[in-house]
């Protein structure tokens, strides 16, 4: 079998409702930069591929539809994609991928965000993209009725990614001279424009920032997010309940080239003992007044029984994993202290950084650019 990959989903103070009131959660400490440094530090000395950020256009909610009146629970989140930009310059290898909503935000303002997000972290981005379906957060913006037709928010999202992906390649690698001799920075030949139309966008074009260093930033969503067009993303995550599903996931979805990589969502409590970690997770419950529900497996084990879990799954052709700290404080030193070591041992996990791109640390190429291979062929 060959190596897993490991990501690490980080939101708040860890996927229990309860987790802003354990031990180490530092509550007043979750809108600060230093606590978001400080996670993103310890997944990187995991060595995992790479962590993403939540986000959401209304405050959470534990309500399917509507928001809650709830105030023991954490409530409001700094923006993902300016907090990944923040924590970029302070790490060195692992990649840095915020959530974005695509149905309520502009496709041009996001690409130029995610390439920025790039050049900060020197090839270390990626993009999450979710829709809404939401009415108490399209009020937030006033601009369509609510709810949109079946299907719609999916056809949406492809064209978002659709735009994002152009932007990205509408400046040539090589579109920047800078040669102060003859003064011409830029060879205006070599930006393009897009011009793509579309039911939900028309954009023109080019951007205003570079290619990114990656080229193409890595694209990653849930399945069924761009559903229309799943080869637009780089990377889907799917949730399956156990083994059976997970191979479920991993038969139906296209292969390469269109799609790389399948990573399944779990959220873990990790303990020394398997009773001791279900008997936190239960203690938990209880103290949030409520079993959680979930949309993803939720695992209670030994960091050992979790590496057993993880190669099972991935023999069904699964590539890689997104792991949901239960409790961030708790958990999230478990994975990478205590997994990440056992994973190695089984010779299954990487022991060191081998690449400087997110890409690169995936596997993937660095894409050509459209428009100059067009170029070429004219």
């Amino acid at each position: 079998m060959s190596e897993l990959h490991l990501a690490v989903a980080l939101d708040g103070a860890g996927w229990h409702p309860a987790a802003w009131r354990e031990p180490g959660a530092r509550p007043a400490e979750l809108f600060t930069a230093r606590y978001w440094a400080d996670v993103v530090a310890e997944a990187e000395a995991g060595l995992l591929d790479f962590v993403t950020f939540e986000d959401g256009l209304a405050l959470q909610s534990s309500a399917a539809a509507e928001p809650d009146a709830r105030t023991d629970r954490v409530r409001g989140r700094l923006d993902a994609v300016l907090t990944a930009a923040r924590i970029a310059p302070l790490t060195r290898h692992i990649g840095l991928v915020p959530s974005v909503t695509a149905t309520h935000t502009e496709p041009f303002h996001i690409s130029k965000a995610i390439a920025t997000l790039d050049y900060v972290s020197r090839g270390r981005a990626g993009l999450r993209v979710q829709t809404s379906g939401l009415p108490y957060e399209a009020r937030h913006f006033g601009r369509r009725e609510f709810p949109a037709p079946v299907g719609e928010l999916a056809e949406e999202a492809a064209d978002h990614v659709e735009v994002v992906r152009r932007l990205w390649d509408s400046w040539e690698d090589d579109a920047e001279i800078r040669d102060v001799a003859t003064g011409r920075f830029v060879d205006r030949d070599k930006l393009h424009y897009i011009d793509f139309e579309g039911p939900h966008f028309s954009v023109r074009g080019p951007s205003i920032t570079p290619r990114p260093p990656q080229g193409q930033p890595l694209v990653t969503a849930s399945a069924g997010t761009v559903a229309p067009r799943a080869a637009l993303v780089d990377l889907v995550y799917v949730t399956p309940r156990d083994l059976d599903e997970a191979r479920a996931a991993a038969a139906v979805l296209p292969p390469p080239p269109g799609l790389r990589h399948v990573f399944a969502d779990l959220t873990v409590f990790l303990d020394e003992d398997g009773p001791a970690a279900a008997a936190r997770r239960d203690r938990l419950d209880r103290v949030a007044g409520a079993p959680t529900p979930t949309d993803a497996a939720t695992f209670s084990g030994t960091p050992a029984e979790l590496a057993d879990l993880l190669q099972e799954w991935r023999e069904t052709g699964l590539t890689g994993f997104r792991l949901r700290p239960g409790v961030m404080a708790h958990d999230l030193p478990a994975i990478t202290r205590r997994l990440v070591p056992e994973l190695q041992r089984r010779g299954v996990f990487r022991s060191t950084y081998e690449a400087s791109s997110l890409r690169g640390l995936l596997g993937l190429e660095r894409p050509a650019n459209r428009y100059a291979a067009a170029a070429l062929t004219a």
